[in-house]
């Protein structure tokens, strides 16, 4: 097996997936995947702080703030004081928020399905999930490779 073929597959592959999602929840669900996926991260989080949203999603604490900016802009989510902790905020979704949540959220739902569940079976959309977690959980730096951050 070439492991270069394979990265370029799965890399061409999730930018092809991450694009038509993404062109569908434009023209119909009225929000860019990018920001439904923080969305989706502050709907599932009680209390959720841009921390929160940042290692959910893979990205920095400065671009998981970015993103709140741009929500808090549209008015589709607000932050808070975190009773807490002085140093943090409490980000949630406006009513607005919520509601564009769970129409573009259907939206996403139906292009994974025809995207991910129609071409492969059950036991092979099982199996490549599992193949999934097993790579991320490996994560960078694994052992042997001598690539540690």
């Amino acid at each position: 097996m070439e492991l270069r073929q394979v990265f370029d597959d799965l890399v061409r592959f999730e930018t092809d997936l991450w694009n038509a999602i993404d062109a569908r929840l434009r023209r119909d669900g009225e929000v860019p995947l990018g920001s439904l996926n923080v969305m989706l991260v502050v709907e599932r989080t009680p209390d959720c702080r841009v921390n929160d949203i940042a290692a959910a999603l893979s990205i920095t604490i400065g671009g998981a703030s970015q993103a709140v900016d741009r929500l808090e802009k549209r008015e589709l989510c607000a932050r808070q004081p975190n009773p807490n902790d002085r140093r943090s905020s409490i980000v949630r979704l406006t009513a607005e928020g919520a509601r564009l949540t769970r129409s573009a959220a259907r939206l996403f739902d139906a292009e994974l399905a025809a995207r991910l569940a129609a071409p492969l079976s059950e036991p092979e959309l099982a199996a490549f999930a599992s193949a999934l977690t097993a790579l991320r959980a490996a994560g960078p730096g694994t052992a042997g490779t001598g690539n540690t951050p």
